[in-house]
């Protein structure tokens, strides 16, 4: 997709350009940004900022490699993707908390899930989930706190050990 530059920035890249060339013909080498705004009596920030606009940008879809047959783009890593090894473990672990939660009664999964946000697009509090179930807060904590303790027993919680140092 292609930006537009506004004009008065294109007027500061000419000049920024032409001043470059001055400066290359005098010095016999490429100028410092400090040397480029002295000479323009600008601010060096300023001068970066342009410097950092002006560089001609290179297509992903740019051949790489000697027969051409790669591309910039494929070099580039996607920082929002998962690995596969995490997809794996993300996996077993949904699987296994669904399995230890398929232990406890309707309701206390139901609370937990609600509580922590299982399955859910966000976590509920006390309050929220009470409503839900049409009862006080003070009792969803106690489903509450009566599911983590049978969750905590060492039949139901060695299937997700292995995942506490991960």
């Amino acid at each position: 997709r292609t930006i537009r530059i506004p004009v008065h920035m294109i007027e500061t890249i000419n000049k920024l350009i032409r001043t470059t060339r001055q400066l290359v013909q005098q010095y016999g080498r490429e100028p410092l940004p400090e040397e480029l705004a002295k000479e323009m009596q600008m601010p060096v920030e300023k001068v970066r900022r342009v410097l950092k606009i002006a560089r001609e940008p290179i297509s992903l879809e740019t051949p790489i490699g000697e027969e051409e047959d790669s591309h910039l783009g494929d070099f580039i890593e996607d920082k929002k993707s998962i690995s596969p090894i995490d997809s794996a473990v993300r996996y077993d672990l949904v699987r296994k908390i669904g399995k230890a939660l398929g232990t406890l009664t309707d309701r206390e999964e139901r609370v937990i899930r609600l509580r922590f946000g299982i399955g859910e697009s966000t976590d509920h509090t006390l309050e929220e989930v009470g409503q839900d179930f049409d009862v006080t807060r003070e009792r969803i904590r106690q489903i509450e706190a009566k599911a983590l303790r049978k969750l905590r027993h060492p039949a139901r919680s060695k299937q997700l050990k292995s995942f506490v140092d991960w």
